[in-house]
């Protein structure tokens, strides 16, 4: 099916007109998304749209601090009722294996996506910017170009999500305008020690954990230039972590000198389903690796669900993508 190409005015017509709204994001939400989706939610319900935020994962515990006071759950079971005939709306969500089990609910009915992957699968109208470094870019120019005012949170949850999506403005994605956006925002207001404090300065005990086994697990490849770190479902069960827990360590497998291209496998349940993390410190293209396993992303950080009969395997299937690349 062809989906429309939308300017931020087209897009800004669909989505200005006051009516119940459900923002959709995508699973295993990091802080792009779950800050663009609230910023969205918030500059919407400003204008006299009734909006809610939804996700198939809940909102991992040490990004809460940005739906805090906010709403409780984002889980879809946690929708209340008037939004029967809502609008629906995505961000941060490249293709629909993206949204999860939010895709089987919802994804007819999603009339417009916001999104800045370089790779993936659109499924609906959409506003697409892959020169963002994040969503929140394109969620900060849509209410830009609104002319409309904003409340204060939009700056902190946007602040967030682009401080998130660049790992403190330390990613290859960064450019002249994402710091202007942010600066901007800094000029509003915006707390940047906290926030960059809450995002990386403080982790828990189950995340330290999951980083020493993501260690542990880490295999190096092509003399050192590939580092593959694969995790079991029993890995996660021994050591009593959940999947929020294993989000940086694909950064402690890219961390280690002389690794190019890090990837992290992790199983999702004990069936044959395995979540890509890849990312590349040179240029490399990891979202065209992925693409080959029905995933997306950017040149440089990337993702998709493979298939396999057991760690190993999704270990070897995902090798020989690389090396073929």
């Amino acid at each position: 099916m062809e989906y429309r190409k939308l300017t931020v005015q087209e897009a800004l017509e669909r989505l200005l007109p006051p009516q119940p709204t459900c923002i959709l994001f995508h699973t295993h939400p990091d802080a792009d998304a779950i800050g663009s989706a609230f910023a969205l939610a918030a500059f919407l319900e400003a204008q006299g749209s009734c909006c809610y935020c939804l996700c198939a994962d809940e909102v991992p515990e040490r990004l809460s601090f940005l739906n805090e006071g906010l709403q409780q759950s984002v889980l879809p079971s946690s929708l209340p009722d008037g939004f029967e005939n809502a609008r629906f709306i995505s961000v941060d969500t490249a293709s629909p294996s993206q949204l999860g089990a939010l895709y089987a609910l919802y994804g007819d009915r999603v009339s417009l996506m916001i999104d800045h992957h370089e790779t993936g699968t659109p499924y609906a109208d959409h506003l697409i910017v892959p020169d963002a470094a994040a969503c929140g870019e394109i969620v900060y120019d849509l209410i830009a170009a609104s002319g409309k005012e904003a409340p204060g949170v939009c700056d902190s949850l946007l602040y967030a999500a682009i401080s998130g999506d660049t790992g403190g403005f330390r990613f290859s994605n960064v450019t002249k305008e994402t710091h202007l956006r942010a600066a901007a925002l800094v000029e509003r207001g915006v707390d940047v020690a906290e926030i960059s404090h809450k995002l990386f300065g403080v982790k828990s005990f189950p995340v330290l954990r999951a980083e020493r086994l993501g260690f542990d697990k880490l295999h190096l490849y092509d003399k050192g230039k590939v580092g593959i770190s694969a995790i079991s479902f029993e890995d996660k069960q021994f050591n009593k972590l959940q999947d929020e827990h294993l989000s940086s360590v694909v950064d402690v497998v890219r961390s280690v000198e002389g690794v190019e291209i890090a990837v992290v496998i992790r199983q999702i349940e004990k069936e044959r389903a395995f979540r890509v993390s890849m990312r590349a410190n040179v240029d490399f293209d990891v979202a065209a690796v992925c693409a080959k396993f029905g995933g997306g992303g950017h040149r440089r950080a990337a993702g998709a669900t493979v298939e396999a009969k057991d760690v190993e395997e999704a270990e070897r299937l995902v090798l020989d993508a690389i090396q073929k690349s």
